[in-house]
């Protein structure tokens, strides 16, 4: 295979679902177990995944008993004959690249790249030393996701149409050096230290140390699903199961393709939805706001998104929940971050009226209400969503970098979940009033797989204190 062939430092791995990335990665560490100072971490983002049946460590059972390794599974590490030790970790949140603070890792193994952050990598980066004889390198799989830094990091491998891989281009070993948030890339290594130079010099000056050693070699390497044979022998159905996504995830996971596909009838500009995550001007205000969308035993997300004027700066999660835990959960968040009931903003809707009567002065919110001050919408929810909309695409939101590193669940950040949700909001057609609308709920579910857009729900609820309602004080 290309990637195990590849001599270059850094490899990443990322084409259509299904080519065997993992089993790649696995199989990479084992060209040096007979050494025995060799050694390496291969990162998932959270401990769960490493876990889950058919992941790291499940894959990991298949292959390291046939080449003499003895697993540690309370620790995730697997040990070797001669000494040679892996080790499987997360990274769940950014503190954790501290954890490896002072480590000097030979291999570092990244499974599905695009959950982790650019800090993330490029800190790992900075710990792949070697005192065993062998050049310290890394190895990366990643799904395609247009959304991530990474399709960014290798954009000379896309063809910039149609996101697709460029085959002329595909494992072509090219090189690059880092200063600060700046790549510089180049064909050849002496054409990189040209172009770095200007920031090479003084440490080369006065470290003695060889400008080749600030240089990386990096390539891309994709893959088309019909390249593994055995899984289409073995799971023929997976292929169809492929195939039945809608547009976006189809060309992702089935082409391999990097690109966003964009409709007329979305609520928001994708370049200006991406740009809440890496805008650098504030949108704070310095008043604080509570937006919860209330969810307890079903398949949805109790959220509870807390801001500072448009900026969404910590959030709770919570994959299931009773009454109690809603009401703990919001006020725990509102005493955290200083803000007062009259600018908490709940979902009154079904579930969401446990909450009437335990939170005096909090907002309920009415998705089928009547819009505010009469304006031409179908209901409130609607008022909000296309509300929303015209903020983010003037500029007027941003998300932390905090929240954006969260993980939503077992397999997105929240930045991923944003865009992902992003999609399903749409414009819907007139009504026999001219009134504008949205999809409704179930056709959202239906491009979302199934599952709610809850993100973008407590999102939108934002809008709602923007709208001219006034606190109305409580007679005692």
């Amino acid at each position: 295979m290309k990637t195990l062939a590849s001599p270059a430092d850094i490899v990443f791995g990322g084409g259509a679902a299904g080519l065997g990335k993992t089993f790649t990665l696995l199989l990479e560490f084992l060209r040096h177990i007979k050494l025995p100072d060799w050694g390496g971490v291969i990162f998932r983002r959270t401990s769960v995944q490493i876990r889950n049946q058919g992941g790291l460590w499940d894959t990991s059972m298949s292959i390291y008993p046939h080449a003499g390794g003895k697993p540690k599974e309370s620790v995730l590490e697997w040990d070797f004959k001669y000494g040679a030790r892996l080790k499987f970790a997360h990274l769940e949140h950014e503190k954790n690249i501290y954890d490896w603070q002072g480590s000097q890792i030979p291999f570092i193994g990244f499974d599905e790249l695009t959950h982790f952050s650019r800090k993330m990598f490029f800190y790992l980066l900075s710990r792949n030393r070697s005192t065993c004889g062998v050049k310290p390198y890394m190895r990366a799989t990643c799904n395609p996701d247009p959304d991530s830094w990474v399709a960014e990091f290798i954009a000379w491998y896309l063809d910039p149409e149609s996101g697709l891989p460029i085959p002329e281009r595909d494992g072509v070993v090219r090189y690059f050096a880092v200063d600060g948030e700046t790549l510089i890339w180049g064909d050849t290594i002496e054409e990189v230290i040209e172009r770095s130079w200007y920031f090479l010099a003084p440490a080369i000056g006065n470290s003695g140390i060889s400008p080749v050693e600030f240089v990386k070699s990096f390539t891309f390497i994709s893959g088309s699903i019909y390249d593994n044979k055995e899984l289409l022998k073995v799971n023929p159905a997976y292929l169809a199961n492929l195939l039945a996504q809608d547009e976006q995830t189809k060309l992702q996971l089935f082409n391999g393709s990097w690109k966003v596909v964009i409709s007329d009838s979305e609520i928001y500009s994708y370049p200006c939805f991406q740009g809440m995550f890496v805008n650098k001007y504030s949108t704070r205000t310095g008043e604080r706001y509570i937006t919860a969308d209330i969810a307890l035993q079903g398949s949805d997300k109790f959220i509870v998104g807390v801001w500072d004027g448009f900026e969404l700066i910590d959030l709770l999660i919570m994959a299931k929940s009773d009454g109690k835990e809603v009401i703990e959960g919001i006020e725990r968040k509102a005493i955290e971050h200083k803000v007062q009931n009259h600018n908490i903003i709940y979902d009154n809707d079904g579930v969401g009226g446990c909450v009437s009567g335990f939170m005096v002065g909090a907002v309920p919110f009415h998705n089928g209400g009547s819009p505010i001050d009469k304006e031409n919408y179908t209901n409130l929810k609607t008022q909000c969503y296309y509300k929303s909309g015209e903020r983010v695409n003037a500029g007027g939101y941003t998300i932390s970098e905090y929240v954006a590193n969260m993980m939503y669940d077992s397999e997105m950040t929240v930045r991923q979940r944003f865009m992902y949700e992003r999609k399903a909001i749409k414009r819907d057609k007139t009504d026999m009033d001219r009134k504008l609308s949205i999809i409704p709920k179930q056709k959202m579910k239906a491009i979302l797989g199934g599952q709610s857009p809850d993100l973008m729900d407590m999102f939108m609820m934002r809008e709602r204190s923007e709208l001219g309602f006034q606190f109305m004080p409580v007679a005692v």
